[in-house]
């Protein structure tokens, strides 16, 4: 049987490139670290580990033992949290790792309260990207992952449970250990220069009244969008939405088409592989391909850009709630939503900490309503 021990020291060896800074990581003399190596290469019958110059580095077989390992000890360090929630032990400490806008709109919301409540005393955040975020999660670094999927009107697809994969990513969401809370449905926005044509101005926009920025209900409400193992299965008016008429549906993506067909010949400034993806289906349906001449995931950079003249782009509310930029103009896209949803692993019940940040998340969603959601400045829109 293989010792979880050594399993770690594995995993940290792979983290940190060598022998002496896993031992510094786990604060573990370099003796035991290579004590700890040859025992695990004797229970495994398989060289793990071969030089490389002065140090040392993973074999082919080490490499594909501590992909494994990280996920058996992410599972451990779950069991160990579910077990502390079954017997009552309190846990103070929880980690989030949540994308850019997020963490500084929904998270910095939720931490202040959270505080307030005394339920957790020591909060970590970490920035990562979902399918960073979701790896993390299931390793054991962090105890709730705040991710993003886009949604297309014309998309055929269910609400976030076990099983479905978020669009666009490159970790689908198949663990059936995973488990999903919706937090908030937000708008996606065509940004442009905030001066006249001459700057590539603002096309028309569309009528806010199809998918505008909708907070998601909280855990156990009859409203939740989307319900994952123990939680409320009703959809949300977002997904209601979303299984009405073909018609309308394909009405609403022309629309979007539209606005975005009037800058077919402007450059275009693209965020992460899924956002990318995203702005390409887009484009397409518009008639065109865009030529994408700058890819940053910083949206208060792309806004810069923008305003500079180098391209226009697609953000969703919460980019723009964290910063707008003064010199952009926003332009709701109807027909595509962003979908945010706070993640957790194992089975239920959570532990206390991770309940209440959930909590809090769901709460600080519930605050940014319509209204403020909406990004500051000015909105183009338009009736059908």
């Amino acid at each position: 049987m293989l010792d979880a021990t050594r399993l770690r020291v594995l995993v940290a060896i792979a983290r940190h490139g060598s022998v002496t800074a896993a031992a510094q990581a786990l604060n573990y003399a370099q003796p035991s670290i290579s004590h700890h190596m040859a025992r695990l290469e004797s229970e495994t019958g398989a060289k793990l580990m071969e030089r490389a110059g002065r140090g040392v580095r993973l074999t082919e077989a080490g490499r594909l033992l501590a992909e494994r390992a990280e996920e058996i000890l992410g599972r451990l360090d779950a069991a160990e949290a579910e077990l502390a929630a079954h017997v009552g032990l309190r846990q103070e400490k929880v980690r989030l790792a949540a994308f850019g806008s997020a963490l500084g709109t929904l998270a910095a919301a939720a931490i202040p309260a959270l505080r307030a409540d005394r339920a957790v005393t020591d909060v970590s955040l970490i920035q990562a990207e979902p399918a960073d975020a979701l790896r993390m999660l299931r390793v054991g670094e962090v105890d709730v992952a705040l991710v993003f999927r886009y949604l297309l009107k014309t998309d055929r697809h269910d609400d976030a449970r076990p099983g479905n994969p978020l669009a666009g990513t490159a970790d689908p969401l198949t663990d059936e250990d995973l488990r999903y809370e919706p937090v908030l449905d937000e708008a996606v926005y065509l940004i442009t220069p905030a001066a006249g044509p001459d700057r590539g101005g603002p096309a028309a926009g569309p009528d806010r009244g199809s998918w505008g920025s909708t907070p998601a209900a909280g855990p156990g409400s009859t409203g939740s969008a989307a319900a994952g193992p123990g939680r409320s299965g009703r959809r949300g008016p977002a997904a209601e939405r979303d299984r009405g008429g073909g018609g309308q549906a394909a009405s609403t993506t022309a629309a979007g088409a539209s606005i975005l067909a009037a800058y077919a010949g402007h450059r275009w400034i693209a965020g992460c592989e899924r956002c990318q993806d995203v702005l390409l289906r887009l484009c397409r349906s518009a008639g065109f391909s865009p030529e994408i001449a700058v890819t940053t995931d910083d949206y208060v950079t792309a806004q810069t850009l923008v305003t500079a003249g180098l391209g226009v782009a697609i953000l969703p509310g919460l980019a723009l709630r964290a910063l707008r930029h003064p010199g952009v103009a926003a332009t709701e896209l109807p027909g595509i939503r962003r979908q945010v949803l706070a993640v957790t692993y194992g089975g239920p019940p959570e532990p206390l900490a991770s309940a209440a940040m959930l909590a809090a998340l769901t709460r600080a969603a519930a605050h940014l309503d319509a209204n403020s959601l909406a990004p500051a400045g000015p909105v183009t829109t338009s009736a059908a």
